[in-house]
Formats: structure tokens, C-alpha cells, sequence
């Protein structure tokens, strides 16, 4: 069902919001909620409130983190009045469960629940529907003719478009094939200890998959998981090149540049640099730096398209970023949300951060300052997934447009459309007045590859994405 929004009437410009790049944060104790995230692999037995495999909390039973993430010595300017407006063109709603994933391409939005069933929508209209048995969809990336879906019981599922019929979609295969499962079964090498007295192939993933990233250049597919691996896929023959033992928890996030450059992001507090490098018909993945080494858990991450920042958000609100000239420089911290960074997103000059304080934060870069142009509001539950496309309606010459999707642990997908030009004074001046001003620190809370941090064994047990 399509739901049209309502008029929305032009904010009054006032002041705007900039980004300090040389500012970085404290660390705070706070009450985590689970929102979909995973933050520790420790099983969350005990806390009477979930199950630590479904990982998924009702959005009912969150409540706010006691203390709020300050904005600090922001800088302050004037703006034009005569410029275009963002808001809501509409909400997708469908009552059958938590949207936890979102694909958009050409005129197609593919979403992704814990229902049975994946949705596709054309034209903010549902267009067809796929269903599989395993349930929850965590990730959802498009390649081509084929869909690629990553879900909670480890396995990644391929569907094929059908070329006669663009609303049929079947079942093509699962990564890795029972061919190959087979094949490698029977030479004990092959398998590899996953936990303590449990051993399983190292092709197949041991834990839920909580992101899939596509490198169409290489032909090559990036599974993140729980199981604390990231495994690489050659997308032509199904084939799985190489598991890489990326972190000391769960793995979050995973980004491929077109640079031979991979960006993973953990519960363990780390956000890490591979470097690719092609062995025969196999991949050999290096490490190249550990970014940073924090606390709270690393929940998303995104890369501008030309690869000059890297963007990561944590559960502590906050969204850090690095830049790259001839290599990796910390850039500053992008301050909006009260609660976690659930996901990102980066499209032309601008970052969008949805949270699960409810909102969705636009920055616009400009160098190295990012202005928060405005702040999405609408959703009644934490925002778990983005997808943006360029707005084809909007002729070359106009300010650039972009369609953004917001899923939500309400069960509504909204599409917003945004400008590169518009600034939401009234929305910055409500989220600037429920901040705290806080002094913050100017020691970095990050490390480079070589540095010596403390163990954070006392993180909370929920920190998995």
C-alpha cells in the first residue's frame, strides 16, 4: 500500500550547522538497546529480553540512551531563503514485518523483512513478490539480471530475473552451491574450528549474514557475518575464493572499492583496511590499517564513490570519517543522532545517517566540513537500512536531486526527496536544542595499525548489526 504525504510547508532558513573535522569524542556509558545490532558475540542469555539468534528486539521495548551525543563548537552562517525543499513524497506500507534490507535499481525497489517474503515495488506501487523459507533478509544486493539476498541462517540465495517477465523471480541458487559443500566435505582441511569444540567448512558462513557488498568490476561478492569472517565470492561460477578472519567479533559491515580496497567494520570496535590482490584464479586479501579502535561498536559503513572518505557509524551515535589522499587520514566526526548509527549511505556530495534514535541526518560535504542540511523525521521506529538513486525526473541543469528509502523496524519503507541545495533550519535548530553541550575531548579515540589499545571486554552483549 502507497501512502501519499502530506503538503509540507517551506522551513524558515536561519542559521546552519557545520561539522568540526578536529573534533573527536568521549566515551560515554550507555544503556544499549538491540535495534538489530549486534555488539558482542556474547550470548545475550540472561537478559530476559531477547533471543540471542533472532537477534531482533520488538521496537516497542526501546527507550532512549540516558545521556545524549553533544554537538560542540559548532560554527554558525547565514543562508539563502530561495532554495528547493526535502520531505516526503511517501510511505510504502505493507503490515508484515521489520524491513531490515533495501536494494534500488533502474525503477525496481527490492525490500527485505523477518516475513517470509522479499517485495518489489515499481513506481512506489508493489510490482511482484519472491518468497523464501529462511525468513529474515539482512542484506539485499542486485547484480545485473541477478538479486543476490543475505539472510539470518548464514546462507546467501541468487534469484534471476525472469527476461520476458521483469515481475518474475526464481531461485537460481545458494552460495555455497551442495556441489561444492560436497566436494569440499570430504578432505578434513577444509574444515576450520567456528567455536569452541565446533568445527564447519571454512565456504560456508557459521553465523547470520549481516552485509553483502558487490564489486562488479572484479565480478567478485563480499559476505559479512557474525561468525567474525568475511568470505569472497566469484559471482560467474558461485565459487567461494576466500574467507578472511577479519575481526575479533562480529563483522558488521563490508564495503568494496573499485581501488582493490575492502573496509570492514566490527563489533570489536574496529574498522579495517584490506588490501585485494588477485593469486591465479583466487583472491589474497591483506591487511593494510586498522582505522580505528573504539568502544562502541562499529555498526555501518559507506565510501564515497571516487574512494577519497570512508564513512563509519557506531551505537554511540556518531559518524566518524577518514579521507584519502596518498593514504588514510582521520577527517573528524559528524555529530546528529542520540542513539545508534544503524546505517549509511553516501550519493554525490552528500551523507545520510539513519539511526535508531528514529531520524535520518543529510551532511553535505564540501572538502573537509559537512553541513547538516536537514533531518528527516516521519519514521516510528529505528531507521535499519538506506538506499539512494538519482532523482530522473530532475532535468541536468536544475540542483541535483537524489530519491532516498528509508526502511524501518516500524514495517514502512519512506521515500524522501532530497536536494543538494536545501538546508532545514527549523529541524537543526529542534535537534541542536535537545543537545547537550559537552566539553569534548581532542584526544583521538582512535588508533592506527601498530598502536596498543585496552581490551573492551566490558562492552554490553548486544553490538551485532
Amino acid at each position: 500500500m502507497f501512502a501519499e504525504a502530506d503538503s509540507i510547508p517551506r522551513a524558515k532558513y536561519g542559521n546552519m550547522m557545520h561539522s568540526d573535522p578536529n573534533l573527536t569524542s568521549t566515551t560515554t556509558q550507555q544503556t544499549e538497546e538491540e535495534y538489530g545490532v549486534r555488539n558482542s558475540s556474547a550470548s545475550a542469555v540472561g537478559t530476559g529480553m531477547y533471543d540471542r539468534m533472532s537477534c531482533e528486539g520488538s521496537p516497542m521495548m526501546m527507550s532512549p540512551w540516558n545521556q545524549a551525543n553533544p554537538f560542540a563548537q559548532t560554527q554558525w552562517s547565514n543562508v539563502e531563503e530561495n532554495l528547493p525543499q526535502n520531505g516526503l513524497i511517501g510511505s510504502l506500507v505493507r503490515e508484515e514485518g521489520h524491513i531490515y534490507s533495501l536494494a534500488a535499481t533502474k525503477d525496481l525497489l527490492y525490500t527485505g523483512s523477518d516475513s517470509k517474503n522479499i517485495r518489489v515495488w515499481k513506481n512506489l506501487k508493489e510490482f511482484s513478490a519472491f518468497k523464501c523459507n529462511s525468513g529474515l533478509v539482512k542484506a539485499i544486493v542486485i547484480s545485473g539480471e541477478k538479486i543476490f539476498t543475505g539472510h539470518q541462517d548464514g546462507k546467501i540465495r541468487v534469484w534471476k530475473v525472469s527476461p520476458k517477465n521483469q515481475s518474475l523471480h526464481k531461485r537460481s541458487g545458494t552460495l555455497p552451491t551442495l556441489k561444492d559443500i560436497f566436494k569440499a566435505s570430504l578432505k578434513p582441511r577444509n574444515y576450520v574450528e567456528v567455536k569452541k569444540n565446533r568445527t564447519a567448512l571454512w565456504i560456508k558462513h557459521a553465523d547470520a549474514i549481516s552485509c553483502l557488498s558487490l564489486n562488479d568490476e572484479q565480478g567478485l561478492l563480499y559476505s559479512a557475518s557474525w561468525d567474525r569472517t568475511i568470505k569472497v565470492w566469484r559471482i560467474s561460477d558461485s565459487k567461494c575464493l576466500e574467507s578472511i578472519p577479519a575481526h575479533d567479533d562480529a563483522v558488521n559491515s563490508v564495503v568494496s572499492t573499485t581501488e582493490a580496497i575492502v573496509f570492514s567494520g566490527s563489533a570489536d570496535g574496529t574498522v579495517k583496511a584490506w588490501k585485494r590482490e588477485q593469486k591465479g584464479k583466487y583472491t589474497k586479501h591483506t591487511l593494510m590499517q586498522t582505522l580505528t579502535k573504539q568502544e562502541s561498536a562499529v555498526t555501518a559503513l559507506a565510501v564515497s564513490k571516487n574512494g577519497a572518505a570512508v564513512y563509519f557509524g557506531s551505537s554511540d551515535g556518531l559518524v566518524n570519517f577518514w579521507e584519502r589522499e596518498k593514504q588514510l587520514n582521520y577527517g573528524g566526526v559528524l555529530k546528529g543522532h542520540k542513539l545508534a548509527v544503524l546505517c549509511l549511505e553516501v550519493a554525490g556530495s552528500l551523507v545520510f545517517s539513519g539511526s535508531a534514535d528514529k531520524t535520518i541526518c543529510v551532511w553535505k560535504r564540501d572538502a573537509n566540513i559537512h553541513t547538516c542540511l536537514s533531518v528527516l523525521t516521519g519514521h516510528t521506529g529505528p531507521v535499519k537500512c538506506l538506499a539512494v538513486e538519482a532523482d530522473r525526473e530532475v532535468s541536468e541543469h536544475k540542483d541535483k536531486k537524489w530519491i532516498v528509502y528509508s526502511g524501518s523496524l516500524d514495517k514502512s519503507v519512506k521515500v524522501w526527496g532530497v536536494s543538494e541545495s536545501f538546508i532545514d533550519m527549523n529541524q537543526i535548530g529542534m535537534m541542536h536544542q535537545q543537545q547537550q553541550q559537552q566539553v569534548i575531548s581532542h584526544s583521538e579515540p582512535f588508533m592506527s595499525e601498530g598502536s596498543v589499545s585496552s581490551s573492551t571486554g566490558g562492552a554490553s552483549s548486544h553490538r551485532r548489526h
